[in-house]
């Protein structure tokens, strides 16, 4: 799955704001109870490895000039919710490229 999520903030400014609000990933995933790991393999890609209800879901977040693209694997078992997973990262993912909030 790829979801493209347009900015204009420039890369170093989506980078510092990704690092800063990563921490809130997990709470936008319904049940409460997901666990959510990150890592900053280069300095333009965040990986991302969530673990919920039995399943991983792995991916990573790709900084462009002009968006960021999230590409995921989703197991078999969730692939039929590919779209609402779309939409809630649609929705979601200006969150995570607002300022952090102090």
């Amino acid at each position: 799955m790829r979801v493209a999520i347009p900015h204009s903030l420039g890369r170093e400014e989506v980078r510092r704001r990704l690092s800063a609000n990563s921490h809130t990933l997990a709470d936008n995933i319904p049940g409460g109870m997901a666990q959510v790991e990150t890592g900053w393999p280069s300095e333009d890609r965040m990986t991302l490895s969530v673990a919920a209800m039995g399943q991983l879901v792995t991916g990573h977040v790709d900084i462009e000039d002009t968006q960021v693209v999230l590409q995921v694997v989703l197991p078999p078992a969730l692939s039929f919710l590919t779209p609402i997973i779309e939409s809630a990262v649609q929705a979601k993912g200006q969150d995570l490229l607002a300022p952090p909030k102090d």
